[in-house]
């Protein structure tokens, strides 16, 4: 779930990001596993704005059109995995 450049490893941000979305993909109950099959990102990052957090998601352009139909309920899916913290595409 993670698309990165040769030889770039992906951090541990990143990685619990791309679990959360394969969760959230074989989730007997979520109603937008067939569209988050072709979803990667390509990083993820934490960024902090007044006493809050927020998780920032990059995805590539080539998935950014399949995110965007799918984008409020995915937001709340990332929002439950990741408590405390805002999520920003």
């Amino acid at each position: 779930k993670i698309l990165k450049e040769k030889g770039a490893a992906p951090s541990a941000l990143e990685e619990e990001v791309a679990k959360a979305l394969f969760d959230i993909e074989v989730s007997p109950s979520s109603d937008i596993k067939a569209d988050l099959r072709d979803i990667v990102i390509n990083s993820a990052q934490d960024f902090e704005v007044k006493n809050r957090t927020a998780l920032i998601v990059h995805f590539p352009f080539r998935v950014w059109k399949n995110v965007q139909k799918i984008q409020g309920r995915l937001v709340r899916e990332l929002e439950k995995k990741f408590s405390k913290k805002h999520v920003i595409f």
